[in-house]
């Protein structure tokens, strides 16, 4: 944009927006991760090995890794929750 003698030029202040700690906390946990990972499989998730079914497959056994870590808490939860032992 130019600016010609006469006009007028609005400039905006910078506000620094506070950062949310936990989205922090996480994008911290993302970055490890992605280091135990390349250092495990001395690859990125940019590898060009894996097909569209291959990475499925990945995303559906993580998912079910993960239906089992919530399966195991909620057995810790109706151990230790009075009232919580009816099956949910």
């Amino acid at each position: 944009m130019r600016l010609y003698p006469g006009d007028i030029h609005v400039t905006q202040t910078e506000h620094k927006m506070p950062k949310d700690k936990h989205v922090q906390a996480v994008k911290e946990k993302f970055e490890q991760r992605s280091q135990v990972g390349i250092k495990k499989y001395n690859t990125s998730l940019e590898r060009e090995d894996l097909n569209l079914l291959d990475w499925l497959t990945h995303l559906q056994e993580e998912l079910m890794d993960a239906t089992l870590y919530v399966e195991k808490l909620k057995s810790y939860a109706k151990e230790d929750l009075p009232g919580s032992g009816k099956e949910a």
